[in-house]
């Protein structure tokens, strides 16, 4: 493994040996050892209940119940099919105002839900949407703001929730960044009228793929559970539609596991977003996003943003430049959702600039953190952002597509 690049001859994409055999990847992909995983699998065939709502699955929805401190958490498939039955079981009609600044699969679920979709810019320093970036958006077709817990930070939901208040809309949350994460001394999970978290691999607690719908509101959680067809899972109550979102005991059981890992996760992270902000402090022209509007934060990424001029090149010739060197960064979230299909295409959208997104979109990146990157690592990605700083008037990278 190469550590240093002396020169530019030295960079993989030149011909030099790359800084990682392997590749770095970005998400997080806490799991748990083979041991573990072993038993817990092997509970669930001598038991013979897989899914359809079985005890781990139940044992599971409680405990992640008590840590965001709410009645309710509804355990789903993935965090998408929430936002939908979410929306479903909220009875939502007409428009609802996303950020355009966060993953396609926020706004695709309102298009699944049979909503219309009305984007929002960010604020340009915490990226979060907030009440003077809904405000110019809102019209009497809206009748909710889908607001997105990003970065393990949060959009600051009490402003929010009295702006949706006074305008009489339903406010609900992406929060799939959101564990491990609390605003005002309280975990995320009871603000709005739902929140839905993601238990992706690439999440801090992770289930390998689920999500869970969290609520204080008992008969909107009795809606999602039928929504859901759980299978006698709570009272039996009229809903429009039902599907099949249900949490398999499998999954249940790696949440489990993870939930019990969350702690150490959470101070690992935090401890490799440390070591980045020390690393990077002092190469111009990149500066590292921390995590805004939270009291804590469970760092599930590490955001920096590429000011081309003083760094010497682009975001985007950065990040091939790393995938040359096998580290994986991400240019989340590019572009924004109102220039992807089939919203680019909508005639309201013809027009729209959200400068803010638009300018995020080309700037931002994100580097390793989690369990696949150690202090070490991190070390060496630093020492290659500084390298390409430093040779960036002799390197002509070609940008990634």
């Amino acid at each position: 493994m190469s550590t240093l690049k002396r020169s530019p001859a030295d960079f993989a994409f030149l011909g030099g040996t790359p800084a990682f055999a392997d590749l770095l990847p970005v998400g997080q992909l806490y799991f748990p050892s083979w041991e573990r995983y072993e038993a817990a699998m092997r509970g669930i065939f001598e038991r013979g209940w897989f899914t359809n709502h079985g005890p781990l699955a139940q044992t599971f929805e409680r405990r992640f119940a008590e840590l965001v401190q709410v009645r309710n958490a509804v355990t789903v498939t993935n965090a998408t099919l929430g936002l939908v039955m979410g929306a479903k079981a909220l009875g939502l009609t007409g428009t609802v105002v996303v950020p355009s600044f966060t993953f396609v699969a926020t706004a695709q679920a309102m298009t699944w839900a049979g909503l219309e979709v009305s984007f929002a810019d960010v604020d340009p320093h915490t990226h979060q949407l907030t009440p003077a970036t809904v405000e110019p958006v809102l019209d009497d077709d809206v009748s909710a703001v889908l607001a997105v817990n990003l970065w393990g930070g949060t959009c600051g939901p009490s402003a929010l929730e009295a702006l949706c208040a006074e305008r009489g809309l339903t406010l609900l949350f992406d929060s799939a960044h959101g564990t491990g994460v609390s605003v005002d001394g309280r975990p995320l999970g009871g603000h709005g009228a739902l929140e839905v978290f993601s238990f992706h691999a690439t999440k801090t607690l992770s289930a390998t793929e689920g999500g869970c719908v969290c609520t204080d509101d008992d008969e909107l959680a009795a809606r999602l559970r039928n929504i859901r067809s759980s299978y006698g899972a709570g009272e039996p109550v009229a809903v429009e539609v039902t599907g099949n979102g249900r949490f398999s005991e499998a999954q249940a059981a790696i949440a489990l596991l993870s939930l019990e890992d969350l702690p150490a996760n959470v101070a690992n992270n935090a401890m490799l977003h440390a070591a980045y902000v020390d690393s990077l402090a002092g190469i111009d022209g990149i500066r590292v996003v921390a995590p805004t509007g939270a009291d804590e934060s469970a760092f599930p990424y590490l955001v920096a943003q590429v000011d081309e001029e003083a760094f010497g090149m682009s975001r985007d010739a950065l990040v091939s430049l790393l995938a040359a060197e096998n580290v994986v960064a991400r240019r989340y979230f590019r572009p924004g959702v109102h220039r992807l299909p089939p919203y680019r295409d909508a005639p309201r959208n013809h027009t729209l600039r959200l400068p803010v997104t638009e300018h995020l979109a080309r700037t931002l990146v994100q580097l390793p953190i989690g369990a696949l990157v150690d202090l070490a690592a991190v070390e060496q990605i630093c020492s290659l952002v500084a390298a390409a700083h430093r040779f960036a008037p002799r390197l002509h990278v070609e940008e990634a597509a």
